[in-house]
């Protein structure tokens, strides 16, 4: 599984599982657990769909969804990053190979601050597959040696280290990889409106139950909103695009006064300490989505609006803390509000 504790975002659908527009165009509601998070897929069933036509879409995301459980779960001894990590193969697959290209071009594009080869820096801080016992200041700069993308290299389907210490983590990418492969499958049945989620991430298509474009409610990242849509900071309405949240206020640790989150700057190895809480990115693609939404995390605020003005193919909704008050950042290419 690839473990996510929270979604940040809400889904503004309708609270039941049919919407019968037309018998044979209804919208169905398919949910449950995958990739250690929740998901939903939801469809307009196409006029021409056969009577076993939602079996046929629920087999078919069970089967991406094992797929990407299988390639990319660091929590699963014989996953393929697993194998990889644990140099007990160096063979990988199409869809490892897609990913970890993505990862390539998007670490080289924000300067590093996005990095997959960062695991061994949040085993260190409490926050990857080991249990955190205590904190070892003095191993810091020797991990640094064996973490960065310059340690790794692909030779047609094999992946080879530098080092054999040498681990990945594709945690804040793979999720936005599994929603874009659901719903590039279920586009091919010939499905022209669907919104695909698992753990916030989120792929959307065409029109809502409502025939308006899907609308997505950000979470605010006050302490305390633990619960997905308890507390909305906007709605953003979306179509045939993907969206994706981080932020640091649900995943962290207070350990002697001092609070440690698990966004962690792959260029220093240290958990981020600036004021942006959360950050919303949309994109073409959720791959690219999930990537970018941790990458701002780590730059930070300033950074991260100076990189947009230079990428304005992305769509962004930051919100940071500015000395106890909570203010926003909105890119002029998205739409919010109800």
């Amino acid at each position: 599984m690839i473990k996510k504790p929270f979604p940040l975002v809400v889904l503004f659908l309708m609270a039941f599982v049919l919407l019968r527009c037309n018998p044979l165009e209804e919208y169905v509601k398919l949910q449950g657990s995958a990739l250690g998070t929740t998901y939903s897929v939801t469809y307009r069933t196409p006029s021409v769909a056969s009577s076993d036509f939602s079996s046929l879409v629920s087999r078919i995301t069970g089967q991406c969804l094992d797929k990407v459980n299988h390639s990319f779960s660091i929590y699963n001894n014989h996953s393929l990053i697993s194998q990889l990590n644990d140099n007990l193969t160096s063979r990988t697959d199409s869809l490892f190979r897609i990913v970890f290209e993505r990862s390539q071009d998007i670490a080289a594009h924000t300067d590093g601050a996005f990095d997959i080869s960062a695991a061994p820096f949040f085993d260190y801080w409490g926050f990857g597959t080991e249990k955190r016992d205590s904190l070892k200041k003095g191993d810091l700069e020797e991990i640094k040696n064996f973490t960065g993308m310059d340690k790794f290299h692909m030779e047609g389907t094999q992946l080879f280290k530098k080092d054999p210490r040498c681990r990945l983590s594709m945690n804040a990418i793979a999720k936005g990889f599994a929603c874009d492969l659901i719903a590039l499958e279920l586009t091919a049945l010939g499905i022209t409106d669907l919104l695909v989620e698992i753990g916030g991430e989120i792929v959307c298509k065409g029109l809502n139950p409502d025939r308006k474009p899907w609308r997505i409610g950000i979470d605010s990242p006050r302490d305390g909103n633990i619960y997905p849509g308890q507390s909305i900071e906007v709605v953003i309405k979306l179509t045939d695009q993907a969206l994706a949240t981080s932020g640091n206020y649900r995943n962290y640790y207070i350990e002697n006064g001092k609070k440690y989150a698990h966004i962690i700057d792959p260029r220093t190895g240290t958990p981020v300490t600036h004021h942006l809480l959360s950050a919303t990115v949309i994109a073409d693609d959720c791959m690219s989505s999930d990537a970018y939404a941790t990458a701002f995390m780590v730059m930070g605020l300033e950074s991260s609006k100076s990189f947009l003005e230079k990428n304005p193919t992305l769509g962004a909704f930051l919100i940071y803390d500015d000395h106890g008050v909570f203010k926003t950042f909105t890119t002029n290419n998205i739409q919010t509000g109800l």
